[in-house]
């Protein structure tokens, strides 16, 4: 906790010596991949039409909705009739935890038929997750609907599961983007390989450092075969999640590369930043470790407009 302390200390050190005006500048046309607005079986300190709200008076274009029992695809277009006006697309995701079907194509098909723009392997429900928390691992445990039956996409010989390949198909029909999840990197290198073979072109990696047991190695391989490695801001800004030093965020971004990284808040908790309040921090403290201006504007703006579809701005 007392190392927590320092690097939340040091983070609003670097901070506070950049310039407001740059931030807000830099943020202009974000777009938020991670979003954990309410309602939710977690309490939540915004719902949807809050973050949305929040986005839009920051400049952001665009932000996707992440609850790890449902998802928002389906609601999207009553959202787009009463918030269309804000100007910041919106996008659903699906996580598949045990909760929404787990590895359940049937599933997958609907919500992405309904417009759902992500699938999440499992999170709270994935084996390893579960396995970190038992060991007192990195990952977080968060309210359960009831005790989960962990989740792998493998089965005993370590090959991927015939629904799982099912749902890869489907990802790929859709051109929609699979995200690695708190599946363990044996996993998803297993899985991603897979993907690539059926088509998947959008691939997504969340905070690889962060209970996923990933090396610098692993990111650096992984980014090099077209995956985009997203860190979580809540990670490194001054938030309760913090996990890493600041020099650990330059760190982690290097061995992806600017280019293939992105960052997304994963906010929206309670006591905690927002999630436009998480970006700003996590604009700030990547200024003060020395990424230009263009290299922030690649991870917050460029790189996740690029997965989501949404053409670049003249």
């Amino acid at each position: 906790m007392a190392e927590n302390d320092d690097n939340r200390a040091e983070a609003r050190q670097i901070i506070a010596g950049i310039d407001p005006a740059t931030i807000d500048r830099l943020l202009q046309g974000a777009v938020d991949l991670h979003v954990h607005s309410g309602p939710s079986t977690m309490a939540r300190q915004l719902d949807h039409f809050e973050a949305v709200e929040q986005a839009a008076a920051a400049g952001l274009r665009g932000i996707l909705f992440k609850d790890h029992h449902y998802s928002v695809g389906p609601f999207l277009p009553i959202m787009e009739r009463l918030l269309s006006h804000y100007g910041v697309a919106m996008y659903g995701s699906l996580v598949l935890n045990n909760s929404t079907g787990g590895f359940n194509p049937a599933v997958v098909d609907f919500h992405l038929k309904s417009g759902t723009k992500m699938v999440f392997m499992p999170t709270a429900h994935a084996a390893n997750h579960i396995r970190s928390n038992h060991r007192g691992g990195k990952l977080k445990s968060n309210i359960q609907l009831r005790k989960p039956r962990p989740l792998t996409v493998l089965d005993d010989n370590g090959d991927l599961l015939d629904t799982v390949r099912e749902i890869l198909d489907m990802i790929a029909a859709h051109d929609a983007i699979l995200s690695s999840g708190h599946l363990h990197v044996a996993e998803i290198w297993v899985l991603f390989d897979e993907a690539r073979k059926r088509g998947v072109k959008r691939l997504v990696i969340n905070h690889p450092m962060y209970g996923l047991h990933f090396t610098h190695a692993d990111t650096a391989e992984l980014a090099a075969l077209g995956a985009v490695v997203e860190q979580s801001a809540c990670l490194y800004v001054d938030s309760r999640f913090n996990t890493y030093s600041p020099a650990e965020l330059k760190q982690h971004i290097e061995a992806a590369g600017v280019a293939n990284s992105s960052i997304g808040s994963d906010l929206g908790q309670v006591d905690n930043p927002s999630p436009v309040e998480g970006l700003r921090q996590a604009v700030a403290l990547l200024l003060g470790l020395g990424f230009t201006e263009t290299d922030v504007t690649t991870m917050v703006r460029d790189n996740p407009a690029k997965l989501v579809g949404l053409e670049a701005r003249i």
